[in-house]
């Protein structure tokens, strides 16, 4: 199972779906993106810069290959960094001085077993369960938070920048943005976004111009720069007993459902974006190895990154190849081109982002919101209100929480009983609506047995018994008829409610009226996979 999920469908280049030019182009241009955003998130774990750029480049080189779908770019992101940076500081003290990346190494591979674990049980299958007010929440909540990610660009030592250095930053993130802006108007052919960066670097290397550049922000930031050798194997130095499993359990359990939530619900909006499906059950498999591989050779794992893939997108970037030279890029980066890398201005990668901030924001949502039902409207903010206050994890979460129980009440207030009587006196009650938890109230409220007539039987053609509650619910409705000496008869019930009233009670057969053109039930869960 583990290697038919991981291999299934291989596809390194696909001529249908892109082309090898715009796959090197878009990968390029975001290899240059990552570069800082995987520094920034190490700061914020309170590592050191080189730890985030290597788990950059090996979540990017092992999900473009085995991931859920082509063009999708997984890195180093803030929702695993704020995560983090607690679970390094508390294993400091629990394991002493330098325990704590230690701790996040081994927490990282616990995680990426739990992910491995979803993607084989086919867990993934649930993201279709995510209603759509809840992914445009999502879309809105982290486009906020890509934006206020990028304020902090502006900063130097914990301070904004001030007088003529704001304005000459504020300049060139204009120009990047006019430039990704007008160039596909005039042609496709080359990445928009490659092409704001390298105008906006040349225009400040070869003008002299004094702004914050990869190499200051880094320095600013503590770090010596990107300059290191490959990533090396080793097995995370921790005393792995009892007392550190269960603190490494419940970060890794966090880290594992943020990392699938943001994956799973990137490879949908990507879906989207490019009118294909990937597969959600793959996708959990491949970031669950790509986090173990972390693990093993000093990687601060990662998920999928929904701006550089939207970068990646619009860039031309629809194949695995794409994914792949971006890993490979950052890696030579790592490597050989740290002080090209370090030249790039702030400002054009600012730039950048903010045109993937205004291209995943879901403008239409200001204009739906006064058409949308009201529950919808508040599920849409508050996940993106919850999203940029917490997490991705429990925005999502809460989101489907509130949809869920919204759905319930609807469904349990709308549970209806029609009556008719046949030719020789049978009272028939014909069931719409599903009968569940929140329904059975509602559902009981419905017969009379007192004033009913001798013969009476409950047709559930147009309706379904969901769960155990309405199983119970319909056998204290046939004990009320018992109790006053009238024979009730169930037609038309599924094959599983059936079986859940033969497992309860087989007594209950002889109300089970089977000589009817019963329907077959059929659920749909394997189909889409």
């Amino acid at each position: 199972m583990f290697y038919k999920t991981l291999l299934s469908k291989f596809t390194l280049i696909d001529r249908q779906n892109g082309s090898i030019p715009n796959d090197l182009m878009s990968g390029l241009t975001v290899a240059l993106a990552l570069v800082p955003e995987a520094v920034a998130f190490a700061f914020i774990a309170g590592i050191s810069p080189i730890v985030g750029l290597y788990g950059a480049f090996m979540m990017g080189f092992i999900t473009s290959i085995f991931g859920g779908r082509p063009g999708m770019i997984s890195g180093a992101t803030g929702a695993l960094a704020v995560v983090m940076v607690d679970l390094v500081k508390e294993g400091e003290v629990i394991g002493g001085e330098g325990s704590g990346l230690q701790f996040l190494f081994a927490t990282i591979i616990l995680a990426g077993v739990f992910q491995i674990l979803a993607g084989v049980f086919r867990l993934g299958k649930f993201v279709r369960m995510i209603p759509q007010s809840v992914m445009m929440g999502f879309v809105n909540g982290l486009a906020i938070v890509i934006f206020i990610s990028q304020i902090g660009m502006f900063k130097v030592h914990g301070s904004f920048i001030e007088g003529q250095s704001l304005f000459i930053m504020l300049g060139l993130v204009a120009l990047t943005m006019g430039i990704m802006f007008f160039l596909p108007k005039l042609t496709k052919n080359f990445p928009a976004a490659l092409a704001g960066i390298l105008v906006v670097s040349l225009i400040v290397i070869f003008g002299g111009i004094q702004t914050e550049t990869v190499a200051s922000f880094i320095k600013n930031g503590g770090g010596d720069g990107i300059q290191a050798g490959l990533p090396t194997f080793d097995v995370p130095a921790i005393d792995l007993n009892w007392k550190a499993f269960q603190f490494m359990l419940p970060y890794a359990l966090i880290l594992a459902a943020i990392g699938l939530i943001e994956s799973l619900m990137t490879l949908t909006l990507v879906d989207e974006l490019t009118d294909t499906r990937g597969s959600a059950n793959r996708e959990c498999v491949a970031q669950g190895g790509a986090n173990m591989v972390n693990g093993f050779f000093g990687g601060m794992g990662g998920c999928a990154m929904i701006g550089q893939s939207i970068i990646n997108v619009n860039s031309g970037g629809r194949g695995r190849l794409s994914g792949l030279v971006a890993s490979l890029a950052l890696l030579s980066f790592i490597l050989f081109g740290a002080s090209v890398i370090e030249q790039i201005p702030i400002a054009a990668l600012v730039g950048v982002m903010f045109m993937v901030v205004i291209g995943t924001f879901a403008w239409s949502s200001f204009r739906i919101i006064r058409k949308i039902p009201l529950s919808d409207a508040f599920v849409l903010i508050a996940v993106s209100a919850l999203t940029v206050i917490f997490d991705l994890a429990i925005a999502v979460i809460s989101g489907v929480i509130i949809s869920a129980l919204v759905f319930s009440w609807e469904n349990a207030i709308r549970i209806r009983a029609r009556k008719s009587v046949k030719e020789d006196g049978t009272k028939v009650y014909n069931i719409w609506g599903v009968l569940f938890f929140g329904s059975v109230q509602v559902f009981m409220q419905k017969f009379d047995p007192k004033n009913d007539p001798e013969q009476v039987e409950i047709d559930f053609i147009e309706s379904k018994v969901q769960d155990h509650s309405g199983v119970e619910a319909l056998i204290k409705v046939i004990e009320k008829y018992n109790e006053v000496g009238k024979k009730v008869q169930l037609t038309h019930l599924s094959p599983d409610c059936i079986r859940l009233l033969r497992k309860v009670n087989p007594d209950f057969e002889k109300y089970i009226k089977t000589d009817v053109d019963d329907p077959r039930y059929y659920v749909v869960t394997e189909a889409f996979d």
